[in-house]
This record gives C-alpha cells, structure tokens and sequence, in this order.
C-alpha cells in the first residue's frame, strides 16, 4: 500500500512529466509564434487543473483518514474509561 507521500511523489511526477513533454512537443512543432504561445497557455491551463483536481483529491482523502482516526481514538478512549472503571 502505497503512503499518501508517496502518492503525491507519483502525481507530482507524472504531471511535470506531462507538462514537460507538452511543452517541449508544441516548441517543436511548425507552427507561428502567436499559435505556439496560445497552445503553450492552454496546456499551462490543462496543467494546473489537473493538479487542482488531485489536490483536492488528496484533501479529501486526507480529510478521510482523519476522520477514521477520529473514531479509532474515540473508542481507544472509551474502551479505556470502561476498563479503568472496572477496576474501581
């Protein structure tokens, strides 16, 4: 099972691997200047709202987690109430 850390590594990874080849695909291209930059804003926007999405998608899961953890230390405490008051 992967960590969220890891996970981000990965996207991370992915994504400026994905901006990278993009970019360097439409500066190779043939194509006008005017028509070169426009294709370069619009990947640079493609980008970043992939990366708002998996972020949100990361907040979300983490949000979760937290959660879950939440509930596990609620009954860690009460599990710990009833065994304290049996020995009273």
């Amino acid at each position: 099972m992967e960590t969220p850390n890891n996970t981000v590594k990965l996207v991370g990874a992915l994504l400026l691997g994905a901006a990278v080849g993009g970019a360097l695909g439409i500066l190779f291209a043939p194509a006008k200047g005017r028509e070169t930059r426009k294709k370069l804003l619009a990947k640079g926007d493609d980008i970043t709202d992939g990366l708002k999405d998996k972020f949100e998608d990361f907040l979300g899961e983490i949000k979760k987690e937290a959660e879950v953890l939440k509930a596990k230390a609620s009954d860690f405490k009460n599990d710990g109430r009833v065994k304290s008051e049996k020995f009273n």
